[in-house]
């Protein structure tokens, strides 16, 4: 069966809108010199699952058709690297429609960190600094003040040492009431945590940890997909690990798990030995935020490992008798987990799990 057979079993979107159907003639009529535009490829899938977005389209069929062959002589670490998202795409669309001379994708080369340039000062620009530099004047020191001389009787000495006592007194009870003013410290919320839509590209068996996934989790960077390890292995199989939305929680700081770093966790409901996933809505997309209702605030950029916070807020996490997951407060109504249109994340089957 021909290369061109096997583009039956994609299944092309036949809903795009505009704009996709734009990007779609777009790269249909680059494709023929594919070669030329590899950079610009690379790119646009930073950020995408298929070249359009989320979909597979025609333009998917004729650009694997011609960048495949071309993939194929990648072997250098630096090809690898330049061509990462491109790779990336390849290895799901080959996986999907079944190609028999797959190409073979390497996941424990260990490719550099992508780095975007920042921008250059030009050299006028560092000329004029430099000379505005130069004009600026030194500041005259001011003339040391000549000290007072210091009380020598007795009389003097007792008044100075209790006008420094009340003085000191004065100044502890003013911070006193300052700090009586303050309102309480806030503890920490879950709107420190930042909770996403995720979609599993891939997952692959931990070459040296029996209990561990490792899976390739697209949440909309625009570095592109993120390395996470999971435990799971003893509740899913690996077929139920790919190509499917899961809710992660992203500003985990990183750890190294087995010689792989991972970079977020994924979000599962538990009960004694049964493990679930939690699924965000349908209609919901890699990189959404997911936000328990109340707590939409702007979630810290990386939560200090130190302060706790995770582990503080997580045992109110829990689902309730529709499977919703929520946030329970003491006082007041149930937060469920939603998206920005009020749509809520669930768990499978399970009621009054533990969530984390």
């Amino acid at each position: 069966m021909s290369l061109t057979d096997k583009f039956a079993n994609l299944k092309v979107a036949q809903d795009l809108s505009t704009e996709e159907l734009a990007l779609r003639d777009q790269w249909v009529t680059l494709s023929s010199r594919i070669e030329e535009n590899l950079t610009q490829l690379n790119d646009s899938l930073r950020s995408k699952t298929y070249i359009v977005g989320l979909k597979p389209s025609e333009a998917d069929t004729a650009v694997f058709e011609h960048v495949f062959p071309l993939a194929q002589k990648w072997t250098s670490v630096e090809d690898l690297a330049k061509y990462r998202h491109i790779i990336r795409w390849i290895d799901l669309i080959q996986n999907q429609i079944g190609v028999e001379n797959k190409l073979t994708i390497d996941y424990s080369v260990d490719l550099p960190r992508e780095v975007k340039e920042k921008k250059k000062k030009d050299a006028k620009d560092s000329k004029d600094e430099q000379k505005s530099k130069t004009k600026e004047q030194p500041k005259e020191q001011p003339k040391e003040q000549p000290k007072k001389g210091k009380p020598t009787d007795e009389a003097s000495l007792a008044a100075a040492k209790a006008a420094k006592e009340a003085k000191k007194a004065a100044k502890a009870k003013a911070k006193a009431e300052a700090d009586a003013a303050k309102p309480a410290a806030a503890g920490p919320d879950p709107s420190m945590v930042d909770f996403r839509v995720g979609f599993i590209e891939k997952a692959i068996k931990h070459p040296d940890a029996d209990a561990l996934y490792v899976s390739t989790i697209h949440m909309g960077d625009e570095e592109g997909p993120r390395t996470v390890c999971s435990g799971l292995v003893k509740y899913y199989p690996l077929e139920a690990m790919q190509q499917r939305y899961v809710v992660v929680i992203a500003n985990l700081k990183p750890v190294t798990m087995r010689g792989i770093k991972s970079s977020a966790m994924v979000l599962c409901a538990s009960e004694g030995e049964t493990v679930e996933f939690i699924n965000p809505p349908e209609g919901a997309k890699a990189g959404d935020k997911v936000f328990f209702e109340g707590f939409d605030g702007t979630p810290e950029k990386q939560l200090n490992p130190k302060k706790k916070i995770f582990e503080q807020v997580q045992p109110n996490f829990s689902t309730n008798d529709k499977l919703e997951v929520i946030y329970k407060q003491e006082g007041k109504p149930d937060a469920r987990l939603v998206t920005k249109d009020g749509k809520v994340c669930k768990a499978a089957s399970l009621v009054g799990a533990s969530v984390r």
